[in-house]
């Protein structure tokens, strides 16, 4: 029986072994909610470009949106657990959810585990071109005179910028309008022309406005300026909540039981990917930075965000069937 249970250890690991030494020897496909053309998608497309050459294997994008991301995730849940199916989200898909939602399809932190980082993004606070506010502090002032009628928008209930206006109202202890649209473009043309008073954007998502003077930015929810709009202020700097900070960050997942030697190649591959000169430039002209690490990093986010976006959801009453 010893020898016999020595032997099918062997043999495990013998093919445990194999396995890593010709993986991939497919295609690899990573699913995503985000649409095709959107600022996660090309990134993913062109890292995914650089994945393929060094690992001699197709990386495929497929794209599912809608559902609360649910839609693509429901098709990795449903795949083989082999290592060539992925999943890409965002820090709301794995920790806001949960909190968020009286009931959800499945537990998606029982069902899938982190992969791989890929980026951040911080928000800037936009407003109309022509507002008479010119920093945070005049917006928080403007905020506690019309108590609870000055207006933001946000691209729906429990997005990052419902939840981001959440936590400033609780910051500077008053409370504002929350106007949610459908779509992310609707935010920044209700704020261009004066349907909302502000919202949060990044870069990519308000970034087109900005530079066509159609918005202005207040400052940056982040510890320091970002590169190519040096010029904006921290929310610290524009003499609003001191070290207040929205981000978001975005990662690759994958089911739970994926042989960590798969998990630990792909990682290795999307570091190297990301550390690419030219993926870099992209990626700056987004307003994104590359996030080098390990699973183990994503899970400690997805944890502290948790318990973040947990408190905002309860004090904010926020909820949805």
């Amino acid at each position: 029986m010893k020898k016999l249970l020595i032997t099918c250890v062997m043999s495990a690991l013998a093919i445990s072994s194999l396995f890593a030494q010709n993986y991939p020897d497919k295609p690899i496909k990573i699913l995503t909610s985000f649409s095709a053309g959107s600022g996660p998608d090309a990134l993913l497309r062109g890292v995914g470009e650089k994945m393929s050459k060094s690992m001699s294997q197709p990386l495929m994008i497929d794209n599912r949106p809608g559902g609360n991301g649910w839609i693509a995730a429901d098709v990795v849940r449903k795949s083989s657990v082999d290592g060539y199916t992925f999943l890409q989200v965002d820090n709301t898909h794995v920790s806001l959810q949960q909190h968020l939602f009286k009931k959800m399809p499945f537990e998606f932190n029982k069902e899938f585990e982190p992969a791989a980082p890929f980026y951040w993004t911080n928000f800037f606070i936009v407003v109309p071109i022509n507002s008479k506010w010119n920093s945070v502090a005049d917006l928080v002032v403007a905020a506690k005179e019309k108590k609870g009628t000055l207006t933001y928008g946000s691209w729906g209930i429990g997005s990052a910028g419902h939840v981001g206006a959440a936590m400033l109202e609780a910051e500077i202890g008053a409370p504002m309008s929350h106007i949610p649209f459908k779509e992310l473009p609707q935010v920044y043309t209700a704020v261009d022309n004066g349907d909302v008073d502000w919202a949060f954007g990044t870069a990519a998502s308000a970034g087109p406005l900005y530079r066509a003077k159609k918005v202005k930015f207040l400052a940056i929810a982040a510890p320091k300026r970002l590169a190519g709009y040096t010029d904006i202020p921290t929310v610290t700097e524009a003499q609003g909540p001191k070290n207040f900070e929205l981000k978001t960050w975005v990662a690759i997942y994958a089911m739970r039981g994926t042989p960590k030697s798969a998990i630990d190649k792909f990682n290795l591959e999307m570091k190297n990917a990301l550390s690419d000169p030219e993926v870099q430039k992209n990626m700056g002209t987004f307003g994104f930075e590359a996030w080098l690490g390990s699973p183990v990093d994503v899970q400690k986010e997805a944890e502290a965000h948790s318990k973040k976006f947990a408190d905002i959801v309860k004090s904010a009453k926020m909820s949805i069937e």
